[in-house]
């Protein structure tokens, strides 16, 4: 299994934000997170959710931390990805994950 965090895509940005981060128009994204995270690294990956699926995953190639977010003022960690990122042939049902949070890959085939 490989680690990382998810990622929720939100249905307002569309479709077309979860496709631009597979189908080779970007060559990375910047994703970010609250605070400093303990568990991520490098290499780790970003697993995207959009409409309660989980799409893919992005390989974490830089964590910037010193960052604030400028609608709370709160700090935040920039995660810069590699893209494009591997794409599930079907996408797995992920009802109720959303938002930001730690996974292990469980649900990844190998």
């Amino acid at each position: 299994m490989s680690s990382g965090i998810t990622k929720t895509i939100p249905s307002s940005q569309g479709v077309e934000a979860l496709e631009d981060l597979y189908n080779g128009k970007l060559h990375e994204f910047e994703f970010h997170m609250a605070g400093k995270p303990s568990k991520l690294n490098s290499g780790d990956y970003v697993y995207t959710i959009f409409e309660d699926k989980l799409h893919g995953r992005l390989k974490i190639k830089e964590l910037i931390s010193g960052h604030i977010n400028p609608a709370s003022g709160a700090p935040r960690t920039l995660i810069m990805v590699k893209a494009p990122g591997e794409r599930l042939p079907e996408p797995l049902p992920k009802k109720g994950h959303r938002g930001t949070r730690y996974y292990d890959g469980e649900d990844w085939p190998e």
